[in-house]
């Protein structure tokens, strides 16, 4: 199965087609909490590291907000909502140089977290669908 990376013009927002309902369904809350911490582990060891906090235990907070949004985007509870109110995404990225290789290195390591779920290929192809268009959305900056 191959996990093309799309790539879009600084500043477009394609349209986002949400995971297939599917997809909670099969993983459950526990195996999307599972996939986004190594997800994170990943990019603690990439060339993105800085971008995300160097302390464990703020680590460990931003796994479990970004768990809180993918549950939600996938028709979980409304965890992120209540914990962090709405997304606003674009807005709280914002204060980060997220460039096109930055977004590529992102979603390589979402590629191997999400394949390592051994979902089958038309859920797994339903969230990286949703992934590659929602990371275009958070590119900032050219370099």
């Amino acid at each position: 199965m191959e996990l093309k990376i799309n790539t879009y013009p600084l500043g477009a927002r394609p349209e986002v087609t949400k995971p297939h309902p599917d997809f909670i369904n099969e993983l459950g809350e526990a195996g999307i909490r599972t996939m986004v911490s190594r997800h994170y582990d990943l990019l603690r060891q990439s060339s993105i590291k800085h971008l995300f906090p160097e302390d464990d235990q703020e680590f460990e907070k931003a796994k479990i907000r970004s768990a809180d949004f993918m549950i939600q985007i996938c028709g979980g509870p409304d965890y992120f909502n209540q914990n962090r109110g709405r997304p606003m995404l674009i807005n709280r990225h914002n204060p980060f140089t997220i460039t096109p290789e930055g977004r590529v290195t992102w979603l390589e390591c979402y590629r191997i977290a999400l394949l390592e779920t051994k979902l089958p290929e038309y859920l797994i192809l339903s969230f990286w669908d949703y992934i590659n268009v929602f990371s275009s959305w958070m590119v900032n900056s050219k370099e």
